[in-house]
């Protein structure tokens, strides 16, 4: 019986082309709206979480600036900061028990490399790290060598590059123990990283590390801006299960050095890969709610659309219905064919629009070298909406068709 009252929902759907296009449209545009923002975020959110668990499961960074998804009160704030600086890493080193490995890094950006004649036309990052570099930031040597405590301590001018950029300067020869220029200054290749592309236009590939100590005798301790240049410190924890009292113990370390006192807050940041994914969520939660809120409001109004459409069905429908309660058929049934009809007419806006959602939201990937996804529980929360709308809003029309009389019914004209 409820086999034979669906196939007689898409019966009535077929015979009403127009109609149904008409509200096939609105459901069809709430669902994709939905589903389209939801499919961008998580495809940016699934990039974002592979990409910043470059920290592992061990190490935290400790740094003057926050992290990206940050307001501009955060960063007023941290401008009337300390910096960080290489003799508060040391006393980290010394201090903290339950970490083993203590790395400092300057990161800047915009500088030219050459080789033998040949100027890479795009800028590259120059890091100023010590030995601890690609162990905390697991980005790992592939060929050569890293650098060495005794570079750091000779302030030699050694460097390691990023994959692309040894690709680019020795596509035929090995660049171990070659000299090139950076910002027009000698540096002899020890060693190249092991291929690590970032989505989000990192800096992996076409970057050259060179220790520390070297960055700083040559760019000096002041930023471009005035600034004194702050050190990001990363900080690895003998095991996973120690990370949060390494992260306690710095903190502690780090405000007794700065003499604060219980009462005032740090005056330094500190984040892990989970916390910079927390931060990216918190984000995006506004642009969640408002898209989810959007597509609401258009499901409810396509819903109002389809009760209104649904009783104009009823009463060019009435001596059907009559017909049919003449020859037998309850109240019951033709409630569950009117309601029936609403939600396969949802339903089917819902599966157009959900592809239509996943399609846009991916669109994205086509440009860039985001990874492909689809939030398969959206589909179903989708779904479950779309019916859920069906139901609501075909309700008044299908108690209206359940109650006709059938002798008045029949003699509709």
């Amino acid at each position: 019986m409820m086999r034979d009252t669906f196939f007689m929902s898409l019966g009535a759907i077929r015979n009403n082309k127009l109609r149904s296009s008409l509200t096939l449209f609105g459901i069809i545009l709430g669902v994709a709206s939905i589903i389209g923002v939801m499919t961008a975020i998580s495809v940016v959110q699934s990039t974002m979480e592979a990409e910043m668990t470059v920290l592992g499961t061990q190490t935290f960074q400790v740094q003057k600036w926050p992290n990206g998804f940050s307001s501009d009160a955060q960063r007023r704030e941290a401008m009337k900061w300390p910096p960080v600086t290489v003799e508060e890493a040391q006393l980290i080193r010394d201090n903290v028990k339950s970490v083993d490995l203590v790395g400092t890094e300057f990161w800047d950006y915009g500088k030219i490399v050459s080789f033998n004649g040949y100027t890479k036309e795009s800028p590259i990052t120059l890091c100023g790290g010590s030995p601890e570099y690609p162990e905390n930031n697991t980005h790992y040597v592939e060929l050569g060598r890293n650098p060495s405590r005794m570079d750091m301590l000779a302030a030699r001018r050694v460097t390691v590059i990023g994959h692309s950029l040894a690709e680019e300067l020795f596509p035929f020869t090995d660049p171990i123990g070659k000299t090139i220029r950076v910002d027009n200054r000698k540096y002899e290749v020890i060693g190249v990283f092991i291929k690590k592309q970032s989505a989000f236009g990192g800096p992996y590939e076409t970057m050259a590390l060179v220790p520390g100590s070297t960055y700083t005798k040559i760019y000096g301790t002041v930023g471009r801006r005035g600034f004194p240049r702050s050190a990001n410190v990363t900080i690895h924890s003998r095991t996973p299960e120690l990370l949060d009292d390494a992260i306690e113990e710095t903190r502690q370390v780090l405000r007794k050095a700065r003499k604060l006192k219980h009462n005032e807050a740090d005056n330094f940041y500190y984040f892990t890969s989970l916390s910079q994914i927390d931060n990216f969520n918190k984000t995006t939660l506004g642009v969640k709610i408002g898209a989810f809120i959007m597509g609401t409001v258009t499901l409810i109004v396509a819903g109002i659309g389809i009760m209104n459409i649904m009783l104009v069905s009823v009463t060019e429908r009435t001596k059907e219905i009559g017909i049919r309660k003449s020859l037998g058929a309850k109240r019951k049934d033709i409630l569950v064919q009117f309601l029936l009809e609403a939600m396969v007419l949802c339903n089917v806006g819902g599966v157009i629009g959900i592809i239509l959602g996943f399609g846009l939201g991916n669109v994205m990937t086509l440009m860039t070298s985001f990874e492909t996804h689809v939030p398969i529980e959206w589909a179903f929360i989708g779904m479950a909406f779309c019916s859920v709308i069906g139901i609501v809003f075909g309700m008044i029309p299908a108690i209206k068709a359940s109650k006709l009389n059938p002798i008045d019914a029949l003699a509709y004209e």
